[in-house]
């Protein structure tokens, strides 16, 4: 990202201090003023879109609304192995590194020309702490 206005850096910081918790632009905006950093929510969603155009954020669409995630990967590092994983139970969303998914995007775009946008891609299921719960109660 060549250029970075002191509202993106702080919109960037603090998703990145919070990157395992993805976050709604208003609680962005929120979490933003109660730090000192005063930023209008129109700012907040200009900014995202810049950030997620970059490839530094993810844009997580869910039933209650969008969220934002701070991708570990280093700005312009080309990787495309991101994985984003919504827990059914806890709502957590995971942001894993995995190439283990590669051969199925690449079938995907052989077979059924199809190509996958593995950044907005976002798997459901349960985490390993919530299918423990479900084990020890019988649910499933």
């Amino acid at each position: 990202m060549p250029y970075s206005t002191k509202q993106q850096q702080a919109i960037l910081n603090c998703l990145k201090a919070r990157r395992d918790e993805p976050m709604s632009a208003a609680d962005l905006a929120a979490e933003l003023r109660c730090s000192g950093h005063p930023v209008g929510l129109a700012t907040v969603y200009r900014q995202m879109e810049k950030l997620e155009a970059a490839g530094r954020i993810h844009k997580v669409n869910t039933e209650e609304g969008a969220y934002f995630q701070y991708c570990t990967h280093p700005e312009g590092d080309g990787k495309q192995d991101c994985l984003l994983l919504k827990c059914e139970s806890c709502g957590r969303i995971l942001h894993l590194d995995c190439t283990q998914l590669q051969p199925l995007y690449e079938h995907l775009l052989r077979e059924h020309h199809f190509a996958v946008d593995h950044r907005r891609t976002l798997f459901s299921g349960l985490c390993e702490a919530c299918a423990e719960k479900e084990r020890e109660h019988g649910d499933k």
